[in-house]
């Protein structure tokens, strides 16, 4: 019971770090979340509070705290989703919709999951010294699907492991994703969203 009692006190603190008029897309107010973890109701609490993060600007904190309460909670997809929400929140996002090629054009038989483990390479137009193409690393995260597979297209979040890299990114800029050298996907760019500290 000790780990419940934790994760009460992080969710606890999370709802600390948000304004009293905060509100939830579907109108859940701080004080619902309040309620829910008075009446021990964890998983609600967290996933308003996530909601809430998703539409107001939070801290890295806030999302830190989630993380370890759904970690707690053994809420794996929830846990990283807090994580990556936090990483987006120090260092930004890119948004973007990815067109992953068939399964007889491309490397790729099977579908991944959409949590942000995977980390193919992209095409961001960047050249070395040599004017030769360079490849950029970025986790992938797929929006509203568990997954992603071949001649499928969802809506993605690009985060870079060098986010430099990629500043130069507008809106309607095409990049492609590579899996080992061959082309995997295409993707056009929809939102550059800023680190907000």
């Amino acid at each position: 019971m000790q780990d419940m009692d934790d994760a009460f006190t992080l969710l606890r603190r999370a709802v600390d770090l948000l304004p009293e008029d905060a509100v939830a897309e579907n109108g859940r107010t701080v004080g619902d979340v309040r309620d829910d973890i008075g009446c021990q109701e964890w998983e609600m609490a967290l996933s308003v509070l996530m909601e809430i993060g998703d539409i107001h600007p939070v801290s890295v904190e806030f999302w830190g705290l989630l993380a370890e309460a759904a970690r707690q909670m053994m809420l794996d997809r929830s846990c990283r989703w807090c994580e990556w929400r936090g990483w987006e929140v120090q260092y930004g996002t890119v948004r973007a919709t990815l067109s992953l090629v068939g399964a007889g054009e491309g490397r790729r038989r099977t579908a991944f999951s959409g949590d942000g483990r995977l980390r193919p390479m992209w095409d961001i137009g960047n050249r070395n010294a040599g004017g030769e193409r360079e490849l950029s690393i970025a986790r992938l995260w797929v929006e509203y699907a568990q997954e992603l597979g071949p001649g499928e297209t969802a809506d993605v979040r690009l985060a870079p492991l060098s986010p430099e890299q990629w500043r130069h990114l507008k809106c309607g800029d095409v990049i492609t994703m590579h899996e080992a050298r061959s082309v995997a996907g295409t993707a056009t760019v929809i939102e550059i969203l800023p680190p907000r500290p």
